[in-house]
């Protein structure tokens, strides 16, 4: 499905611009006419973090002419495992400034709009009218719902991407797209799942590489939408397996009242059969292994006494290790990861009772500084 150019071109480029894009004008689905259009076009991108990172840099190297950054966030320094606009200078900086100043040296001719406001259900038509097209890195279920309702409002194009540990998905959403059918975010994902079901990148961790590799791909498919060129991912997402290094599609059902099948990665396992177990029972449950799904260096800061620590990554690579047990309590910091964890066991090894412990380690260790307090 080809869709006309987003963008009509700009009637002349700035003084350089052509010879500092001269390997892309080169192309000739681009040409000098494509390049005037992505000069012309007005691109927000939502967060400067580990998506946004990739995707401002490529779309500054790409020629747009106007890029607003939506981020109130300052640069952390655990940040530069993946966000690659930063440096270990920028720590305590706030993003939006170091990135308009990574923007600005690698395409000097580029209008930089820094929005440090916090993007809401009640602002976001405002922050987003005006643009051609909008890309969301974020990084909440409470922002990205924002912005699709506000992108599905104004008609504007969302470049959709998605990322977590070593799965990814990518996809366009558009409300009145100029051919074929609509596809929405509500029409994929009703309504966000509750904050505490799904984990963050704080809690269940993100390849960095894996960002950078989405962050190109949606970077490309907005180039492709302002000049008009190849088959936009509407109506299908792209899901990547980073550990396998494999790309499959998911096709997604239009606006007709039926939703599709969300891809397997981003769905989060059902919490309704699992037998969960406050701290203070632990001591009456007999012989269970205690199993910390946690990575190394968190159990190394700090466990249950007698758990066995086994990363959810190798877990899964390995589920025989707890092989023959009669009874596991499964836990990690709060309880994402081992919701994840209770699901995959249930299934590898149907013979073992699965229990969660209810709040993860944060919760055992709270009642033990409390009755240690009161001692």
């Amino acid at each position: 499905m080809r869709f006309p150019p987003l963008v009509a071109p700009a009637s002349a480029l700035p003084d350089g611009e052509t010879e500092r894009a001269a390997r892309q004008i080169r192309l000739p689905e681009i040409g000098a006419d494509g390049q005037r259009r992505l000069f012309a076009a007005r691109i927000c991108v939502i967060g400067a973090g580990g998506l946004g990172s990739p995707v401002l840099l490529y779309l500054a190297s790409a020629g747009i002419g106007t890029i607003c950054i939506v981020d109130d966030d300052v640069v952390d320094t655990s940040n530069l495992q993946r966000q690659v606009l930063f440096g270990v200078a920028d720590v305590g900086r706030p993003k939006a400034r170091v990135a308009a100043e990574r923007i600005r040296s690698l395409s000097p001719h580029t209008t930089v709009i820094r929005a440090h406001e916090r993007l809401t259900s009640d602002n976001a038509e405002r922050m987003l009218a005006g643009y051609d097209l909008v890309i969301d890195g974020s990084d909440t279920f409470d922002t990205r719902y924002a912005v699709a309702d506000a992108c599905d409002a104004l008609g504007v194009p969302l470049v959709w991407g998605s990322v977590l540990r070593f799965d990814a998905q990518a996809t366009l959403f558009w409300s009145r797209p100029p051919v074929g059918d609509p596809v929405r975010l509500r029409d994929v994902f009703p309504s966000a799942p509750p904050a505490e079901d799904v984990p963050s990148c704080a809690d269940a961790g993100v390849l960095g590489a894996l960002c950078g590799q989405l962050g190109a791909l949606l970077a490309a498919e907005a180039v492709k939408l302002i000049c008009g060129l190849g088959d936009p991912i509407l109506g299908r997402m792209l899901v990547i397996d980073a550990l396998s290094a494999r790309t499959r599609e998911v096709p997604l059902i239009p606006a007709r009242g039926v939703a599709p099948t969300p891809p397997a990665a981003d769905r989060v396992p059902a919490s309704t059969g699992d037998r969960t177990i406050a701290p203070d029972e632990l001591d009456g449950l007999g012989d269970v292994l205690l199993l910390d799904v946690r990575e190394e260096d968190e159990f190394r800061a700090g466990s249950i006494p007698g758990a066995l620590s086994v990363p959810l990554s190798r877990l899964r690579e390995d589920p025989s290790m707890i092989a023959g047990e009669g009874t596991v309590v499964v836990f990690c910091q709060v309880g994402p990861r081992a919701r994840a964890a209770a699901a995959f066991l249930r299934t590898a090894v149907p013979e073992t009772e699965i229990v969660l412990l209810d709040g993860g380690y944060e919760a055992w260790s709270t009642r033990a500084r409390d009755a240690a307090a009161t001692a």
